[in-house]
């Protein structure tokens, strides 16, 4: 945590993108990820891509349960482009496509399964505890060895008493959007969803991400329903082997209960610098 920086209203900008046109969105600079300021952390363009996939031929009374976001590349900060198709449609499911690039490199791609919502008589089922209760006011958490002016300062994030992203998981954290995805235009629950939920294994750091290359490939959200609010919370850890990856396992919940959960693979190899 670094009480010295302390991001103002003022210095971040109006929103992680700005819309453009026909399906094209500029980038700005809160978009950018812990490791550089030219490359963008996976959340904002997961939930961009999120944004079209809801917003692709809707249909009453069925809602996207599941989202799979591929990360093929970094994606760099600067203008996109976002492309949706469905796949399959069904009378109560839905397989919908969607594709990220940048300079016409593909650079994300996302699949989705659109589900007609579950009757109003479907029991309740909670198989966890509920989430810690949310923390009050926190100083900005930034992360050692990383870029604090982009993501990491457009989110605000409030840990368990002591801890941040430096302290060894498992972790959990509450999190909120300081600024919305799109400028001028309202966040729905899946959007701010997929805007926190690739940060899971970060909230759980548990392996050397210093010495080593750690990285997310993909990042899988199921949803059974649909959040209520702007906090969310990521409870999260992580599972690893010799000669094998990682996997980083959340627990997604809003002030109510429960949610959702959030699975990361984890590449982890030797950095190239070290060899």
């Amino acid at each position: 945590m670094n009480p010295e920086f302390v991001p103002s209203p003022e210095a971040l900008p109006d929103a992680f993108y700005r819309e453009l046109g026909g399906g094209r969105y500029e980038s700005t600079p809160a978009t950018a990820g812990p490791w550089s300021a030219k490359s963008q952390h996976a959340g904002p363009p997961s939930a961009l891509v999120g944004r079209a996939l809801e917003r692709h031929a809707p249909r009453p009374g069925m809602r996207i349960a599941r989202v799979t976001v591929e990360l093929l590349r970094p994606v760099p900060v600067a203008d996109l482009a976002v492309k949706v198709r469905t796949v399959r449609s069904g009378g109560s499911v839905e397989v919908l496509e969607g594709e990220v690039t940048a300079a016409g490199a593909t650079v994300l791609l996302a699949r989705a399964w659109r589900l007609v919502a579950s009757p109003r008589a479907t029991p309740s089922l909670q198989p966890v505890p509920p989430a810690p209760a949310l923390p009050g006011p926190q100083p900005p958490h930034t992360m050692a060895g990383a870029h604090p002016d982009g993501y990491i300062a457009a989110m605000e994030w409030r840990f368990e008493d002591g801890r941040g992203f430096d302290s060894l998981g498992p972790g959990t954290a509450w999190a909120r959007q300081r600024i919305p995805l799109v400028a001028g235009a309202p966040d729905s629950p899946l959007t701010r969803a997929l805007t926190v939920a690739d940060s899971s294994w970060a909230v759980g750091f548990e392996l050397d991400h210093h010495s080593n290359l750690v990285i997310n490939t993909d990042m899988t959200l199921a949803l059974h329903r649909d959040p209520v609010g702007e906090w969310l919370c990521l409870r999260s850890h992580t599972a690893a082997s010799p000669e094998g990856s990682g996997l980083a396992l959340g627990q997604l919940d809003d002030a109510l209960e429960g949610c959702g959960r959030v699975l990361q693979t984890l590449l982890v190899t030797e950095r190239r610098d070290r060899l």
